[in-house]
């Protein structure tokens, strides 16, 4: 008996969060459900992505993800399940939610979900909620040992799953570039994919300060110096500074104040950030 968490776009204000927990119940009533988050942005597939990679490794082998932002619902898009390689499963439409968990995690194999098999019965002339119908049945399955990952359907190339465009954070003598990924969304820090190990090859020492340039293709939104903290504490409240998130990625904000909302910053690739050593 496996744990499986559910992640989505549906928000609480109804019931197909609760229809999806009644599909896993009735699959079996023992099964362990958490959620991870029904508060992602609707259609937005970059964040369920994100928000897979910040959980996913942090659950023990063989727990079950199932994750619906789907805004191709009933289209041709496959229904998959992909194994990652430290052995957690998630369930998930072939859309690119998987792109983070690839790029940082790694996916070790894949299987299209086969809905003769694999789909609530009496269901198969719906095609808008397969996050009920498909990917919590199939889910609630594969966690309760009803079926074995071989059983959930043939295999896929790894390689073909979509992807979202990502980009890769570059170095060079004086600063580190990259993306700003995704926000701490209640506190408003911003969270790039600049990795820890990469920043410290700048050879930058907690309480230097660091020139930020946050800019949106063309458009520069941000451009000051700030200190390299260890904690929030370390700077006065409503002063910026630049931390190692909980993921080991570098971050911007502002003590006690929202960063995203005080300069108006967005996520995506199109948000570039560099951390430049300040000139002694």
């Amino acid at each position: 008996m496996n744990t499986l968490i559910f992640q989505s776009d549906f928000g609480i204000g109804d019931g197909a969060v609760s229809a999806m927990y009644g599909v896993a119940n009735s699959v079996c009533p023992d099964l362990h459900i958490y959620d991870l988050t029904h508060d992602i942005t609707p259609y937005d597939i970059w964040q369920a992505s994100y928000r897979l990679v910040q959980t996913v490794n942090y659950w023990r082998q063989g727990t079950v993800f199932v994750s619906v932002v789907d805004p191709g619902v009933g289209s041709d898009r496959l229904s998959i399940v992909a194994k990652t390689k430290n052995g957690q499963y998630i369930v998930t439409p072939d859309n690119g939610t998987l792109t983070h968990v690839k790029l940082r995690l790694g996916i070790e194999e894949v299987r299209i979900i086969d809905e003769t098999i694999n789909r609530l019965a009496d269901s198969d002339e719906s095609y808008t909620f397969y996050g009920r119908d498909v990917y919590a049945y199939t889910g609630a399955r594969l966690a309760a040992g009803v079926i074995s990952f071989e059983e959930v359907g043939p295999l896929y190339d790894v390689e073909k799953i979509v992807e979202l465009p990502t980009q890769k954070p570059v170095l060079d003598d004086t600063s580190v570039s990259g993306i700003i990924d995704i926000l701490d969304v209640r506190f408003g820090s911003l969270w790039t994919n600049i990795p820890k190990t990469l920043f410290k090859k700048l050879n930058v020492s907690f309480g230097d300060r660091l020139e930020v340039t946050i800019s949106n293709g063309r458009r520069i939104l941000f451009k000051n110096t700030m200190i390299y903290a260890k904690l929030f504490a370390d700077v006065y409240v409503g002063e910026a500074l630049v931390y190692v998130n909980s993921l080991d990625h570098m971050a911007v904000a502002i003590n006690q104040g929202s960063f995203a909302r005080a300069y108006n910053i967005g996520t995506g690739t199109s948000w570039q950030i560099t951390l430049k050593k300040e000139s002694k």
